[in-house]
């Protein structure tokens, strides 16, 4: 599938889920996934590639379907709590997302796996391949 068509339909299944997306975000910001008082946000940084805002994409959706009501963002300036495990999470739902299992055969490699899906290797850290 065309990298843009992919981003298309995920911000079209967005819109669906009644989760607003914006994309003016500073350059060290490459997106964020926040729910306030029942409405939910997905920010993309639109300066990023095709391929990174479509795997940031992927990733925040992870953290709407999965932490629907956790934000990320308040736990990690304000407390104390890991959020490691929400991100391998949200990581591991992108790469679920995002990796065409028809592409992969026996005896690839998760280099190859990610050349073939254009997705970065760090989606492939949780993902079982086989």
């Amino acid at each position: 599938m065309h990298l843009e068509s992919a981003t298309n339909q995920l911000f079209y299944l967005f819109s669906k889920l009644s989760i607003h997306t914006f994309h003016d975000l500073h350059e060290e910001i490459n997106g964020f996934y926040k729910c306030e008082e029942g409405n939910k946000f997905i920010a993309i940084n639109n300066n990023l590639s095709e391929t990174m805002q479509r795997t940031v994409c992927a990733h925040e959706s992870g953290h709407a379907v999965l932490h629907e009501e956790v934000n990320t963002l308040f736990l990690r300036k304000n407390t104390f709590l890991s959020v490691d495990r929400l991100e391998i999470e949200a990581n591991t739902f992108a790469a679920f997302l995002l990796i065409d299992k028809n592409t992969i055969i026996p005896g690839d490699t998760k280099k190859c796996i990610t050349y073939k899906n254009n997705i970065p290797i760090e989606l492939l850290k949780f993902y079982k391949i086989y």
